[in-house]
Formats: structure tokens, sequence, C-alpha cells
């Protein structure tokens, strides 16, 4: 990769992350809260296109692993006091990854349709033991009374309970797992997951146990969700089975195909697009009575952008330069 290829690459990320560092000095309130959401969701997005863009995995249970954790910071939090973060989130992450630890050993054994239905029953057999048991309170879900606490050597660090140090928290994880995801995916590990979305036969023939690494991956992948769920209970103080449903995972998927698959830049982009186009069709300023129906217009609105972005939102300037190019060539030939 040439080293103008790589500076256009790295403009796009540099660019939103300034803008996200500067954000809280320009507003407050809903805005706030709904960008430190919207972050929520990239990571989210970036672990499923660890798996979906990066390895050729289509999952349409990835919610599971994001609930998991969501529960389980509730669960290991103490009911009277603050849990520390320095333990509770690698337990809740824990969780998360072991899950995706053995659903993977046992899911990864299949493919194409098989596999991404084997992947949904996992994740519904987690729903419905949060959903009809009482061990997360059942369809009322459970509350997190106190928000862990960033403590070191006596002193708070971060009070996670302040909507902006929360926001900047979320932030760096953001940027934490995007540059980790980009340093994995440049890796040997990362060249040979990209060798078995291409073409698993020829690794394999290659002398690759391709298995080891798609099951690392999946797992990788669980654990990532697992921040994202950790993260999503500290900001709303309460999680239920719906968090781990499959209308969660195929709205994370949604938010790759939007983006574009295959560019981790894309499922951020995504994600940041699917919640605003979300808000917008919520907007009864604009829609009246029809706001309550935004769901048909959300969907209509992303089937029109697979029809004309095939590659999602990140490749429009690519796309852009093609059609330059045709026309370019036509008029030429004319």
């Amino acid at each position: 990769m040439t080293p103008a290829i790589n500076a256009r690459r790295l403009a796009l990320p540099i660019l939103v992350v300034g803008l996200l560092l500067i954000f809280p000095l320009a507003t407050t309130g809903f805005y706030l809260e709904f960008t430190s959401k919207v972050m929520i969701l990239a990571i989210f997005a970036l672990s499923l296109e660890l798996l979906v863009g990066a390895t050729g995995l289509v999952s349409l249970g990835h919610a599971a692993f994001y609930g998991i954790a969501a529960y389980a910071t509730v669960l290991l939090s103490p009911k009277y006091g603050a849990a520390s973060v320095w333990w509770v989130l690698p337990a809740a992450i824990a969780c998360s990854a072991l899950y995706a630890f053995c659903v993977g050993a046992l899911a990864l054994r299949t493919k194409g349709v098989y596999f991404i239905m084997v992947t949904l029953a996992f994740a519904q057999m987690a729903y419905y033991v949060f959903h009809d048991t009482k061990l997360g309170g059942g369809t009322d879900g459970i509350y997190l009374n106190f928000k862990p606490e960033v403590v070191l050597y006596g002193a708070r660090i971060v009070d996670l309970g302040k909507p902006v140090a929360f926001y900047y928290v979320v932030l760096a994880c953001l940027v934490l797992v995007f540059m980790f995801l980009a340093v994995l995916l440049e890796s040997r590990f990362g060249r040979v997951l990209a060798g078995i979305r291409s073409n698993e036969q020829r690794m394999r023939a290659a002398g690759f146990a391709t298995f080891p690494y798609k099951w690392a991956a999946f797992t990788l992948a669980g654990a990532l969700a697992g921040l994202a769920g950790f993260l999503v209970a500290v900001k709303d103080g309460f999680v239920n089975p719906e968090m781990l449903s499959w209308h969660e995972s195929g709205a994370v998927l949604l938010m790759l195909i939007l983006g574009g698959m295959g560019r981790l830049s894309g499922a951020v982009l995504g994600a940041f697009a699917f919640a605003l186009l979300q808000l917008f069709f919520q907007w009864e300023v604009v829609f009246g009575s029809f706001a309550k129906h935004w769901p048909l217009m959300l969907g209509g609105t992303i089937i029109l952008c697979v029809a004309f972005m095939p590659n999602g939102l990140i490749g429009l300037p690519g796309q852009w330069r093609a059609w330059r190019a045709r026309k370019a060539a036509g008029a030429a030939r004319g």
C-alpha cells in the first residue's frame, strides 16, 4: 500500500476523531448522550466487522455477546455499592468471550446459511435464558444501581456518572478498538483471515489450519462486542432481554451494509448513519403522525442504499471516480 493511499485512508478517521473531541464543547444533554450511544454502536459494529468483513463469517447472533456482557455488568455489581471498573469490565468481557468461544467451537463446523442459523439459535437460547427466568429479571430487565468506579490508589480518576466524562471514555474505547483492529488486520493473523474470506480451500491447501484462526476471530469479536455491552449497561443503568434479540443482531449487520463492509471506517460510518436515519425518521416535525412508522421508512432507505451504493457509504468516492472515468471515456470515444 502506497503512502498516498495510506494517507487517504487515515484522513477520514482522523477527521472524525477530531470532530468528536470538540463535540462536547458545542452541545450538552440529549445530543451528547445520543453521540455516546452511537459510538458504543460503532464499537459493536467494529466487532462484527471482524467476522463479516474481515473473515467472511455472517453471524445473525452477534447480539448475544453484546447482551451477555451488559447483564454480567449488572449481575456482578454489588446491590448497595459501586463495583470497581478494573475487575467488572474484564469480567463482563470474559463472559462474552467465553460464550463466543463455546458457540464458535460448534458453529464454525458449519458453513453458509447453516452457520447463520446456528449462531441465531445460540443467540435465541441466551435470549430466552434472560427472558424466561429470574436470573435477569425476566421481561422487565434489571437496573444497575451504582455505576462502576474508576479508582486508582484510592482516588477517583473518572466519574462515569457525568455525561461528558463518560463520553470521552467511550470515545477512547472506540479509538482503541479501531486502532487495535487496524493493526490486527495488517498482521499475519489478519492476512490469514483475509485469505480465508477469499478462498478458504486454497488457504488449507497452502498449509494453514483455518479452523483455529476462525475460532480465534469469533472469540475476539465476541469479546469486543462485550466491551460495547458493558458500556451500554453503564450508560443506561438498565438492561433487558431485547439486547440479545435477533433484531439487534440484524440492526448491527445493517450498519455494516450501510457503511460498507470490508473497511473499519465503513463500520463506524454505518453506525452513525443508521442511528441518524433512525432519529430523523422519528422526527414528528417533519413526518407528523407518520413518524410512528419510522421502521418502514428506514427499511426503504436502506434498500435504496444497497441498490445504488453496493459498496456502502464508504465506497461513494470510489463509485464517483469510476463514474467520472466512464463518462470521460465515453466523451473521448464520441
